[in-house]
């Protein structure tokens, strides 16, 4: 299983939409690593989902449901979606104030490519921002 992060502006699809919904496709990326980490997404994969821009912090987790297909919201072949659903909502959000402070988490994305939507994160670094969310 590998782990993940998806980053969402609140006002245009924030967690509490997500839990509504109960499942989305993850559409709109347009950039290619990010791209290429939707591909690398396996059904059972664990994501985190975090508020871009407003609140700026790790909300929930969710679970890839369905693996890369064509993006329904384009003709370019280049753009694919996975499908997630919710999981749970962390007890306390993680911000990325409290990220970019910690010393355990000064490799991932989040820190090191700010602007990248879709990123993968090791299971220790997933496992430690669950941790912190559990408090």
């Amino acid at each position: 299983m590998q782990h993940w992060l998806v980053k969402s502006e609140p006002f245009k699809y924030s967690w509490e939409k997500f839990n509504k919904d109960g499942r989305t496709f993850w559409d709109g990326v347009r950039n290619y690593q990010a791209r290429n980490n939707l591909r690398a997404m396996q059904e059972g994969d664990l994501v985190l989902f975090y508020h871009s821009n407003e609140g700026k912090e790790i909300v929930g987790v969710a679970k890839v449901v369905k693996e890369a297909y064509q993006d329904p919201t384009t003709d370019d072949t280049n753009w694919v979606v996975v499908d997630l659903s919710p999981v749970e909502t962390l007890k306390t959000p993680v911000t990325l104030e409290q990220i970019k402070a910690d010393p355990k988490l000064q490799d991932i994305g989040l820190v090191k490519q700010g602007r990248l939507s879709v990123m993968g994160l090791k299971r220790e670094e997933f496992d430690y921002i669950l941790e912190l969310g559990s408090k």
